[in-house]
């Protein structure tokens, strides 16, 4: 599917929302803690951050490094969250997420993000963004994205079925998480713009929330 960035209505019971590149742009924190890793690991950095978005790190860390044992990664992992989770230099919210979540207030949404608990509240907070009442983050899931179970999960959170919500990412891996939960996709961003998404936008002043007649929500984009 091609993915249009012309002006388009969509309708859905319910929006579920990945954090990093789509609510909080994180990229400053991630490439300097990614490029220290692959530096570490002999690993090329422009080829690292290819794979790292999205992802959990303990995913990313497998797929560049599959021969390492997966006990290995997940405890590098647990060093990695730390040491992002500490670093906030440069976080600030993707323009429009403030008023963007700001209008979902009463409305069903979801958090979907591969970070833990820790790192989501830290960004969250680092952005001026509140946090929605309903959080999918590492710790919820036994598998990351581009498996879509956190996506699953947030529509069985919220009681809505997958096909009548609409998943917002930036990513390859997010992406394909939320095709594969059945859901249409927004991308967010110029890194959404390779991966299809169902609507582009460049970021969510490009998106304009009201309330349908049903109680559902309508989505003007672009």
């Amino acid at each position: 599917m091609t993915a249009t960035t012309v002006p388009t209505v969509l309708t859905a019971r319910a929006l579920l929302l990945d954090m990093d590149g789509t609510l909080v742009n994180s990229d400053a924190v991630v490439e300097r803690c990614w490029r220290r890793w692959a530096e570490r690991h002999a690993l090329d950095a422009d080829e690292v951050m290819k794979v790292v978005h999205g992802r959990q790190g303990y995913a990313s860390m497998a797929l560049l490094l599959p021969d390492r044992p997966m006990e290995q990664n997940h405890a590098d992992n647990e060093r990695m969250l730390a040491e992002e989770t500490a670093d906030l230099d440069g976080i600030i919210a993707v323009p429009g997420a403030p008023e963007f979540l700001a209008s979902l207030r009463g409305l069903p949404h979801a958090l979907v993000t591969s970070a833990d608990v820790a790192l989501s509240t830290a960004r969250m907070t680092a952005a001026g963004l509140g946090l929605p009442d309903v959080r999918i983050t590492a710790e919820s899931v036994g598998a990351s994205k581009p498996d879509p179970e956190g996506f699953l999960k947030g529509a069985a959170e919220l009681g809505v079925a997958p096909a009548d919500c609409i998943a917002f990412e930036d990513s390859a891996a997010g992406i394909a998480a939320g095709r594969a939960a059945g859901m249409r996709v927004v991308g967010v961003g110029p890194r959404a713009g390779v991966h299809q998404p169902d609507v582009l936008v460049r970021d969510l002043t490009e998106v304009r929330v009201e309330t349908a007649g049903d109680g559902g929500i309508r989505l003007c984009v672009g």
